[in-house]
């Protein structure tokens, strides 16, 4: 559902460092369909290979994007609630059967789905939405939020950094293997996740029959 190219991302990390970061992330979270998550990985390979970039820095810059986004997407769930989404939402490709999956497993998980939902693209788009639609305490919203979003950045920054270091080691025939087969997992993730999405669907709309209120 990505709006940029993998050379867009690379060209928007190389022109804007952690701010490309920040805000990818942080609209992402909102329910703007930017690769937040790739973004973060290919600027923490990019800090691997380049001085201009801290990892550090790459990392505070997602936390901060994740938090923020989140926090303005619990609002305007809380605010505007599904009025808002599906009347724009097909804009940004956020169908009303994807509002059904993200709903069914937030009324079902919930807390959970906010902390762990970083790692799953459509709940990373719509969990903090959900939440402020269905009135999770704030206090509870915001711990869970910050420990999610902390976690997540530390991961794919940290498996970011170290995919770089290694292939920078490895240059000439290794480098272009190891990112193959980091392509090939990524793929495989992907197209798991697609399946799992589509069992949830059905799932959903078990739960929703009909239009959503």
């Amino acid at each position: 559902m990505s709006i940029l190219s993998h050379q867009e991302l690379d060209q928007l990390i190389a022109s804007y460092g952690y701010l490309a970061v920040g805000a990818g992330v942080g609209l992402e979270s909102m329910g703007i369909p930017l690769p937040g998550e790739t973004i973060l990985v290919l600027a923490a390979i990019y800090a691997a290979t380049h001085t201009d970039l801290n990892i550090w820095l790459v990392f505070l810059a997602a936390c901060l994007g994740a938090i923020a986004g989140d926090n303005c997407g619990y609002w305007l769930g809380f605010r505007f609630g599904y009025p808002l989404i599906k009347k724009y939402g097909r804009y940004i490709g956020l169908r009303e059967w994807r509002i059904k999956v993200g709903q069914y497993l937030f009324l079902r998980y919930g807390t959970k789905v906010v902390f762990f939902g970083r790692f799953v693209a459509l709940l990373r788009m719509l969990a903090a939405f959900l939440a402020g639609l269905n009135r999770m305490r704030w206090e509870t919203f915001l711990v869970a939020n910050a420990l999610g979003g902390v976690v997540w950045a530390g991961v794919f920054a940290l498996a970011g950094y170290l995919l770089g270091a290694l292939v920078f080691r490895l240059q000439g025939l290794l480098g272009p293997i190891v990112l193959a087969v980091a392509a090939a997992v990524f793929f495989g993730c992907g197209l798991l996740a697609w399946q799992l999405e589509d069992r949830l669907r059905f799932q959903a709309e078990r739960a929703f029959p009909g239009p959503l209120a």
